[in-house]
């Protein structure tokens, strides 16, 4: 299956009193993920959406394992776990320090749905791409 890391460092305003990326932050770092693994093989969600394709997020589960701060330098790994013919499966490993700290661990689930949110499959163009 394909994944996709991308890279940027912990904005100021991300940060909590103590210092620390707030946790809900980590839910925009998927999304982000999400969207530039989709632009590395080529496809842009904003066309997709022009289409009347779209994908919600139906599960999302993060399990914390040392914090970030303000101005580490992160990095977002995605890969995708499991394809089915309307939904899709993808796994994050959030580190620092050049991969070699565990910031955090996620899934996620995401269905194809259209502009009604009617659940419809996935084109096929797309499921040959993130499947493989």
């Amino acid at each position: 299956m394909s994944s996709h890391t991308i890279q940027f460092r912990v904005r100021y305003p991300e940060v909590d009193q103590m210092g620390v990326v707030h946790h809900s932050h980590y839910f925009v770092y998927f999304e982000m993920a999400r969207v530039e693994h989709l632009r590395s093989i080529g496809y842009s969600y904003a066309d997709f959406e022009k289409q009347g394709i779209l994908f919600a997020v139906v599960k999302l589960a993060c399990t914390y394992k040392a914090p970030a701060r303000y101005d580490d330098l992160i990095e977002v790994e995605t890969t995708v776990t499991r394809v089915r013919a309307a939904t899709i499966e993808h796994k994050y490993r959030v580190t620092k320090d050049g991969g070699k700290t565990l910031l955090a661990e996620a899934e996620s689930t995401i269905a194809c749905i259209d502009k009604n949110g009617e659940l419809q499959q996935i084109p096929d163009f797309l499921l040959k791409e993130i499947g493989s």
